[in-house]
Protein backbone atom coordinates (compact mmCIF):
# COMPACT_ATOMS: atom_id res chain seq x y z
CA UNK A 1 0.00 0.00 0.00
CA UNK A 2 1.27 3.23 -0.91
CA UNK A 3 -1.40 5.13 1.62
CA UNK A 4 -3.60 4.83 4.29
CA UNK A 5 -5.37 8.25 3.46
CA UNK A 6 -4.51 11.46 1.57
CA UNK A 7 -2.39 13.08 4.18
CA UNK A 8 -0.57 10.26 4.18
CA UNK A 9 0.09 9.93 0.35
CA UNK A 10 1.09 13.44 0.20
CA UNK A 11 3.84 13.46 3.15
CA UNK A 12 5.77 10.29 1.40
CA UNK A 13 9.19 11.10 0.96
CA UNK A 14 12.60 8.99 0.67
CA UNK A 15 11.12 5.47 -0.76
CA UNK A 16 12.33 5.00 -4.39
CA UNK A 17 10.87 1.57 -3.96
CA UNK A 18 7.04 2.47 -4.03
CA UNK A 19 6.94 4.81 -7.70
CA UNK A 20 8.23 2.50 -10.28
CA UNK A 21 7.95 1.89 -14.22
CA UNK A 22 5.55 0.00 -16.32
CA UNK A 23 7.83 -2.74 -15.47
CA UNK A 24 8.28 -3.24 -11.94
CA UNK A 25 11.29 -1.03 -12.37
CA UNK A 26 12.57 1.75 -10.15
CA UNK A 27 13.28 4.73 -11.69
CA UNK A 28 16.36 6.42 -12.12
CA UNK A 29 16.95 9.05 -9.04
CA UNK A 30 19.30 10.39 -6.38
CA UNK A 31 18.46 6.86 -4.76
CA UNK A 32 22.19 5.16 -3.68
CA UNK A 33 23.09 2.83 -6.47
CA UNK A 34 20.78 4.54 -9.06
CA UNK A 35 21.99 4.23 -12.64
CA UNK A 36 22.19 7.45 -14.70
CA UNK A 37 20.54 9.67 -16.04
CA UNK A 38 18.70 11.25 -13.30
CA UNK A 39 14.61 10.68 -14.64
CA UNK A 40 12.74 10.76 -11.38
CA UNK A 41 10.71 13.73 -12.49
CA UNK A 42 6.96 13.17 -12.31
CA UNK A 43 4.78 15.30 -14.48
CA UNK A 44 1.91 16.18 -11.81
CA UNK A 45 1.07 19.63 -11.73
CA UNK A 46 0.19 19.67 -8.45
CA UNK A 47 1.02 21.82 -5.05
CA UNK A 48 2.16 19.46 -2.46
CA UNK A 49 -1.01 18.54 -0.69
CA UNK A 50 -2.32 17.20 -4.27
CA UNK A 51 -4.19 20.52 -5.14
CA UNK A 52 -4.23 21.98 -8.91
CA UNK A 53 -1.18 24.48 -9.33
CA UNK A 54 -2.55 26.36 -11.88
CA UNK A 55 -1.08 27.40 -14.98
CA UNK A 56 1.41 24.33 -14.64
CA UNK A 57 0.39 21.75 -16.25
CA UNK A 58 1.65 22.34 -19.86
CA UNK A 59 -1.75 22.93 -20.65
CA UNK A 60 -3.46 19.76 -19.37
CA UNK A 61 -0.15 17.97 -20.74
CA UNK A 62 -1.34 18.46 -24.56
CA UNK A 63 1.38 21.30 -24.97
CA UNK A 64 5.08 21.15 -26.23
CA UNK A 65 5.31 24.98 -25.96
CA UNK A 66 8.95 25.94 -24.95
CA UNK A 67 7.09 28.90 -23.11
CA UNK A 68 4.97 27.26 -21.15
CA UNK A 69 5.76 24.76 -17.93
CA UNK A 70 4.61 21.50 -15.80
CA UNK A 71 5.27 21.46 -12.07
CA UNK A 72 7.13 18.12 -11.23
CA UNK A 73 7.84 15.38 -8.11
CA UNK A 74 10.18 13.38 -7.45
CA UNK A 75 9.58 9.51 -7.70
CA UNK A 76 12.18 8.75 -5.55
CA UNK A 77 11.34 11.47 -2.81
CA UNK A 78 14.79 12.52 -2.35
CA UNK A 79 16.33 15.89 -3.00
CA UNK A 80 20.24 16.41 -4.11
CA UNK A 81 22.51 14.19 -2.37
CA UNK A 82 19.45 12.04 -1.52
CA UNK A 83 18.08 14.90 0.88
CA UNK A 84 14.44 13.87 2.35
CA UNK A 85 13.95 17.19 3.50
CA UNK A 86 12.66 20.64 2.21
CA UNK A 87 10.46 21.00 -1.23
CA UNK A 88 12.91 19.20 -3.71
CA UNK A 89 12.00 15.72 -1.86
CA UNK A 90 8.24 15.91 -2.64
CA UNK A 91 7.28 13.23 -4.97
CA UNK A 92 4.39 15.35 -6.32
CA UNK A 93 5.69 19.13 -5.89
CA UNK A 94 9.09 19.51 -6.28
CA UNK A 95 9.92 22.03 -8.78
CA UNK A 96 8.55 22.91 -12.59
CA UNK A 97 10.34 21.46 -15.38
CA UNK A 98 12.42 23.37 -17.91
CA UNK A 99 9.48 23.44 -20.14
CA UNK A 100 6.83 21.22 -21.72
CA UNK A 101 8.53 20.96 -25.35
CA UNK A 102 11.67 19.01 -23.06
CA UNK A 103 11.45 17.62 -19.99
CA UNK A 104 14.59 15.85 -19.41
CA UNK A 105 16.82 18.29 -18.68
CA UNK A 106 15.96 18.68 -14.77
CA UNK A 107 15.86 15.01 -14.56
CA UNK A 108 12.46 14.08 -16.48
CA UNK A 109 11.14 11.80 -18.92
CA UNK A 110 7.53 12.70 -19.83
CA UNK A 111 6.34 10.22 -16.87
CA UNK A 112 2.98 10.52 -15.94
CA UNK A 113 2.06 8.49 -12.76
CA UNK A 114 -2.26 7.00 -12.44
CA UNK A 115 -3.56 5.62 -9.16
CA UNK A 116 -6.28 3.53 -8.19
CA UNK A 117 -8.60 2.48 -5.58
CA UNK A 118 -8.82 -1.58 -4.48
Amino acid sequence: MVAANLTELHARKGDAAIFIDEKGQRINGQWPGSPAPVEHDIMTGSNADGTLMAGFTCADWTSDATTAFGQVGHSDGLGPNGDTSGALSSWNSAHSNQNCANTAPRGGAGRIYCFALN
